[in-house]
């Protein structure tokens, strides 16, 4: 049975999904792009992963099978990534590796566009993407433009339950509410800022963040995506309520990612 209207996310789930990443260290290998590795990286360890980016097409297969998840990011693609990202997928799936996809700017790029459509058929085990990015990825036109979303995450919700629905994979699209959804039940998660969007990397290391709690092999998938979204955006909302603009931002959110306790997450939700 489809939930028809979205629900909030129980904090006790959240904070338990937070505890066990925790208490595992997920070696999570992320193929991003190169604008935001360095805070990819960092996000993912101060939630508790260890991120590791191992980029070359000779080593792509053999990291991939031994990882805990994957990130395929296609932000800054081009033809010697593609076949890295082919060759790392196709491992993923043979080890039982779960794969997330971020399809950075699809809609406004054919390039990237036809490649996330292939890889669709691959078996994303989730996909997260601002509005214009999923509406765009479910066969739909947008005006969105490269990373900036022309449409609020409401109006993708259609597009992100069928695309949840033709591919099996929890689909989360994220903007001034995430909604996330594995196209019979959805979470809306209204936790995080505005400011979010003036520092460059936050929704590429969501995504990293997503492949961290789905690493976890015990628990409910769709929980573990919506879990990542109310810790990141949790902690994206506290950081900008206590700092004057995008400059203090980035340390505070590392830093309340670091700190946060999951009985916090217990208290928040809607």
């Amino acid at each position: 049975m489809t939930q028809t209207h979205p629900i909030p996310l129980s904090g006790a789930i959240a904070a338990d999904a937070l505890a066990r990443l925790r208490e595992r260290t997920p070696l999570i290998h992320c193929l991003t792009n190169q604008v935001v590795q360095s805070f990819t990286a960092n996000v993912l360890l101060a939630l508790g992963g260890s991120p590791a980016m191992v980029v070359a097409r000779q080593e792509v297969a053999e990291f991939s099978a031994i990882a805990d998840a994957l990130l395929v990011n296609v932000g800054t693609l081009h033809d010697e990534q593609r076949k890295a990202i082919s060759l790392a997928v196709v491992a993923a799936n043979q080890a039982g590796v779960p794969w997330v996809l971020d399809p950075v700017a699809v809609g406004g790029l054919s390039y990237r566009t036809e490649f996330c459509r292939t890889l669709l058929e691959q078996g994303p085990a989730a996909i997260r993407g601002n509005a214009s990015e999923i509406i765009a990825l479910a066969g739909k036109t947008t005006s969105g433009r490269g990373v900036d979303s022309a449409d609020v995450s409401l109006d993708a919700l259609s597009s992100a339950l069928s695309l949840a629905q033709q591919t099996g994979a929890v689909v989360a699209v994220t903007g001034d509410v995430d909604y996330v959804t594995d196209g019979r039940l959805t979470y809306a998660l209204p936790y995080g800022s505005p400011l979010m969007t003036k520092v460059v990397g936050t929704g590429c290391a969501l995504s990293a963040a997503v492949a961290a709690f789905i690493a976890q092999k015990d628990g409910e998938r769709l929980e573990q995506v919506a879990s990542a979204c109310m810790v990141m955006a949790a902690c994206g909302g506290m950081a900008a309520a206590e700092v004057g603009g995008p400059g203090s931002f980035v340390p505070r959110f590392l830093d309340l990612l670091y700190q946060l306790e999951p009985k916090r997450l217990q208290e928040m939700t809607v």
